[in-house]
């Protein structure tokens, strides 16, 4: 990591800078005075150069509106970087709501909604055939009486090797159910802060990468320490040419909208990426819903196992005998006329 020298007597900072990132519980008093000496000298170039010096030199703070405002805590700060280059620039600090990265960590959610999509859309297709299914059994393999023997009225008895089984998987069964919206957003919220608190949450302007070239995203991940997997979210589906193309060749690397953002692709992936249109959408939902007084109805379950068929049902509505015409055809059929010779037949 290469920073520009801050003066003369400060030649040290950068060295105990580094020295922070390793050891942090020394050169803590020098690297203070170092950073006030810094920022006293910059706020007097500024004056002297004008403000465009301060603005290259100091990250603003990028402010965003909210409908729902702090009152009991105090923001988080993220830094809001660029993907242009590897290293990266500082173009600032965004603030984070609290209510949305400062949840409290509730493991058990988490659980439930991870255990919720896995299960709302999974269908189970084992069968078993019953008795009364299977070929043959349907005459008595010795009398009842008079063999010395246990008494039975079919080899297709549970009982029988090659019988039935009882009490077998009829399928296809489904174990859909709808998880509470409250603990769908509470999850969100949790993983959410969950990767804020661990440092694996980062927040860019866009998603623009200067080239296709899969080993730039590659090398960017790993200058930036992102690991192995990175989860990139943006407001819309519509994503960059040059980012699908470098992360469609990356095992691990994904591309995802605002609005399928879920529990279980966060925890899977390492780093969670989101552009600063992302994260006002992101964070916009969930506050709705977290102040929403809307009091949801019970969800209750109306498929049956005809509704998850491998084929679908065909339709025989052509393969009906129909007494007369359809509407449609009526006047073709009322006025039909035929021409034996092309002669006759009209010019078109």
């Amino acid at each position: 990591m290469s920073l520009p020298a801050a003066c003369n007597n400060c030649s040290n900072l950068f060295k105990t800078l580094e020295s922070v990132l390793f050891k942090r519980s020394t050169a803590l008093l020098s690297v203070h005075k170092c950073i006030k000496h810094y920022s006293s000298e910059a706020e007097e170039k500024s004056d002297v150069i004008g403000d465009e010096s301060k603005e290259a030199k100091l990250p603003l703070k990028v402010s965003r509106e909210s409908k729902f405002p702090v009152k009991h805590s105090h923001t988080r700060l993220a830094w809001l970087e660029s993907m242009d280059t590897l290293e990266g620039q500082k173009l600032g600090m965004v603030d984070l709501h609290p209510d949305v990265f400062a949840t409290y960590p509730r493991i058990d959610v988490l659980a439930q909604n991870v255990k919720w999509q896995k299960l709302y859309r999974h269908i189970d297709y084992t069968f078993e055939p019953s008795r009364a299914e299977l070929r043959g059994g349907g005459r008595k393999p010795w009398p009842q009486k008079g063999m010395g023997k246990a008494r039975h009225g079919s080899i297709r008895s549970p009982l029988w090797r090659g019988g039935a089984t009882a009490l077998g998987p009829r399928g296809p069964t489904n174990y859909f159910y709808m998880l509470p919206k409250h603990y769908r957003a509470l999850g969100l919220r949790v993983a959410l802060t969950c990767k804020y608190a661990q440092n694996d949450l980062v927040i860019v302007d866009s998603l623009d990468i200067p080239t296709s070239d899969p080993e730039f995203l590659t090398d960017l991940a790993d200058v930036r320490f992102w690991g192995y997997s990175v989860l990139f979210v943006d407001d819309t589906d519509f994503m960059p040419e040059n980012t699908a193309l470098a992360t469609s060749q990356i095992t691990g690397f994904n591309l995802m909208p605002a609005y399928g953002l879920n529990v279980h692709s966060m925890l899977k992936h390492e780093t969670l990426v989101l552009t600063l249109a992302a994260l006002d959408k992101i964070e916009g939902k969930l506050l709705e819903e977290l102040h929403s007084t809307e009091r949801n109805t019970k969800f209750v379950n109306t498929l049956k196992p005809e509704d998850f068929r491998k084929e679908p049902k065909k339709d025989y509505t052509m393969y009906k005998k129909f007494t007369q015409p359809l509407e449609y055809n009526r006047n073709f059929y009322d006025q039909a006329t035929f021409y034996e010779d092309s002669e006759d037949q009209p010019e078109s």
